[in-house]
């Protein structure tokens, strides 16, 4: 029996103009955490190897149980070079790319995600001139190789803000997706996830993403700032974690079984 393409699927969502919801997965690598997910609550879910000591490939298992429960699941990489792309596509739904906000550098990453295999002369030749090695490889790789992969940079700076209607018009850009601490860092107000000048940030962001049909979201952690933004018009959205999540649900209970 094929595997189900989830990537594929959730890409059709975005093209659509509907939203999608998930959350990240950077502690838990049992795949029996995927029994706990309520059914119709994730469209997908982020694997991150970042900010922990674990590697990516331990949470293959959890990728294989999610497959089963019709979740895709695309992976954070740390690196931002376009070979650690390639490789994290060829095992996941898709990849997201932390800290992208050069041109080039984004059609190099989406290039090494949707245009697999290609490299070297004959990539540089679709890149620069659209020319494919043949129209038999061009629909090969675009309708059988990559069409399950999701590609989805991060937009973490200023300058990725400047950058941003270029980046979204890059071919295999599916989503872009801020990541809210570097983002108001590089803005001066560190972690001020409430800050006027942060939620304008985000409605810009939102507003170039959706003029090129590109889904755009950002990741937090409280609800009231999730739906913020999703009111703002976010589409792709990332909320809280497998540790934050947990950590919520043991404090929410135990503060009202201590109370009595």
């Amino acid at each position: 029996m094929p595997a189900p393409l989830l990537g594929k699927a959730l890409k059709e969502k975005l093209l659509k103009g509907q939203s999608v919801f998930g959350t990240f997965l950077q502690h838990a690598t049992n795949p029996a955490i995927v029994d706990i997910i309520p059914e119709g609550a994730l469209d997908f879910v982020i694997v991150t190897a970042e900010h922990n000591a674990l590697d990516l490939a331990e949470f293959l298992p959890v990728r294989y149980a999610l497959a089963a429960k019709g979740i895709a699941c695309l992976a954070r990489t740390h690196s931002r070079e376009p070979d650690d792309v390639s490789k994290v596509c060829d095992s996941y739904d898709g990849v997201v790319v932390p800290y992208v906000e050069e041109v080039d550098h984004a059609k190099r990453l989406a290039a090494a995600a949707v245009y697999r295999p290609l490299k070297g002369k004959a990539l540089d030749s679709v890149l620069a001139e659209g020319k494919w090695p043949s129209e038999r490889a061009r629909r090969y790789i675009s309708e059988e190789r990559c069409a399950n992969t999701v590609f989805v940079p991060m937009i973490e700076s200023l300058r990725g803000i400047e950058n941003l209607e270029a980046i979204c018009a890059i071919p295999g850009v599916n989503a872009v997706f801020v990541g809210p601490n570097d983002l108001t860092t590089t803005m001066g107000i560190p972690n001020e996830y409430d800050h006027p000048d942060l939620v304008a940030i985000l409605k810009k962001i939102i507003d170039t993403a959706e003029a090129r049909h590109v889904a755009a979201g950002c990741w937090f952690g409280k609800r009231d700032q999730m739906l913020r933004t999703i009111r703002q018009g976010a589409r792709f959205n990332v909320f809280s974690n497998d540790g934050s999540l947990l950590r919520e649900a043991l404090d929410q209970s135990f503060s009202t079984l201590r109370q009595g």
